[in-house]
């Protein structure tokens, strides 16, 4: 009996040990599979956050195409700077080049004949193909004189020094006036007009057509700067 008591207590002895052995076993195969799906878990996140990373790069991408806009909008600016320099292609002083007596139309009227405001109107027409520019006043020789040039008006308005562009067919006007006191005055039909540089130098002299009064008379004289307007024009 001793015996058989001895027995059986070793026997629940060693089953308690293997229900033990196996719920040990169960539970670190448990631990396992919650390890492996934290693991699974944490991976998925990280692949999220690496997908936020892709999503982030596509948000540099357009970053940098926004950084590209920028780019374009540089290029918008230099198309303005090409506008500014269409502008100033289309604008009559690019490129122009004095004008050439030989290229210029020129005709004159005498106006006021024998009264007060007696004139000359000297109109210059751009008969050339490019842009040119007269300044300053013409060197203007009545008559026949070989001698020195009219001088400038001393009533004229200030500004003789720009440069007034002419557009082909553009006209330019100036006027000679003419002061007659009645006697030993001096009296011609014709005259020589020759235009002067930016350094007042004249080029060469050109007979101009006068229509009107063929015959004008003077004992002094002088000239006005050349305008895009019409002098005397009442």
């Amino acid at each position: 009996m001793r015996t058989s008591r001895i027995r059986s207590a070793a026997l629940a002895a060693v089953t308690a040990a293997l229900a033990l052995g196996l719920t040990a076993c169960g539970g670190a195969e448990g631990g396992a599979k919650a390890a492996g799906g934290d693991n699974a878990a944490g991976s998925a996140q990280s692949q999220s956050a690496s997908g936020g990373g892709g999503t982030g790069g596509a948000g540099g991408a357009e970053q940098a195409n926004g950084g590209g806009g920028d780019a374009k909008g540089g290029a918008r600016s230099t198309t303005a700077s090409g506008g500014t320099g269409e502008v100033a292609g289309k604008g009559t002083t690019a490129g122009a080049g004095q004008c050439r007596g030989d290229e210029m139309l020129l005709t004159a009227v005498h106006r006021f004949a024998g009264q007060q405001g007696d004139h000359l109107l000297v109109t210059a027409s751009n008969k050339g193909t490019k842009p040119c520019w007269v300044t300053s006043y013409p060197a203007v020789k009545l008559g026949e004189a070989e001698g020195t040039a009219l001088p400038h008006s001393k009533k004229d308005n200030p500004g003789g020094g720009k440069h007034l562009t002419l557009q082909p067919g553009g006209k330019a006007y100036t006027a000679v006036n003419l002061f007659d006191y009645g006697s030993k005055h001096q009296t011609a039909q014709s005259f020589a007009l020759a235009l002067r540089g930016a350094d007042g130098h004249t080029g060469p002299s050109y007979s101009v057509a006068l229509t009107g009064a063929k015959q004008f008379s003077w004992n002094e004289a002088d000239v006005l700067n050349w305008s895009t307007t019409k002098p005397y024009n009442f």
